[in-house]
């Protein structure tokens, strides 16, 4: 496969889904993974219509071990040499103090933030050990940053994500393979609905006052990363709305 190939976790919404595009546009086939079959497809025909890249989806949680064990197994030998794998799959679970959270919610994740992307680093980056070039960039938050009320769960995942990919970085030097962690703010995806359970009205509270970021920007950086010539590593990016200080101060108009 002449191309380069990007390996997107997460592409059926959000950061996900704007890394999905901006590495089509950019001359790049993709396996694209999520949990909705039907989203894949349809983003899968959509990039296949409108750019020259060729999409191969897997769909599967990336909590399941077994599942992503078996889903990368299956790729065909011209999809295996991967380039780029970006790490997106992550999730907000509530907003509820910690002595009151929900440990179903912990749970979720802390198996997707972490566990998740542990076993996608486990299967994709061996190949690129192996080959001796390829980048891994981890969607990270400045939630990992500093714990704020409400999040300290959360918070705890993406500080554990930027410590993984700081240890990541290091086991790698020896290495080409170069490793990224972009660390977004304030971005309007479904993230918010996702926290707060599908409750649509709240989740638009926490945009108000305020224009975040989009998934689109943050594409545009993960993308400005792994075009970086290759003896430039992009080792921390932190992505801010323009009036968003930390992951705790905003200024709402």
């Amino acid at each position: 496969m002449d191309k380069r190939i990007a390996f997107i976790t997460g592409a059926t919404s959000g950061i996900g889904e704007g890394c999905a595009r901006k590495f089509a546009a950019g001359g790049y086939n993709l396996i694209l993974t999520g949990r909705r079959e039907n989203r894949l497809q349809a983003l899968a025909r959509e990039l296949e219509n409108k750019t020259e890249a060729a999409v191969l989806t897997l769909c599967f949680d990336v909590r399941d071990r077994e599942e992503a064990v078996a889903a990368v197994g299956s790729l065909p030998p011209a999809w295996k040499e991967i380039d780029v794998l970006v790490n997106n799959a992550g999730l907000a679970l509530g907003l509820e103090a910690e002595y009151e959270g929900d440990q179903d919610d912990w749970e979720t994740m802390i198996d997707t933030n972490i566990k998740g992307l542990l076993t996608m680093t486990r299967l994709i980056v061996p190949g690129m050990v192996e080959r001796n070039r390829g980048h891994v960039i981890n969607i990270g938050s400045v939630a990992g940053d500093a714990a704020y009320a409400g999040g300290g769960v959360y918070c705890a995942t993406k500080s554990a994500v930027k410590t993984l990919t700081d240890g990541l970085r290091i086991d790698l030097a020896p290495t080409s393979v170069r490793v990224t962690n972009v660390k977004p703010g304030l971005v309007q995806t479904n993230f918010s609905n996702v926290r707060f359970h599908g409750d649509d009205e709240r989740a638009e509270t926490v945009y108000r006052g305020i224009q975040p970021l989009t998934g689109d920007d943050i594409a545009d950086v993960v993308f400005y990363a792994a075009s970086a010539p290759a003896h430039v590593q992009i080792a921390e990016v932190l992505v801010l709305a323009t009036h968003q200080a930390s992951g705790s101060v905003i200024f709402r108009q």
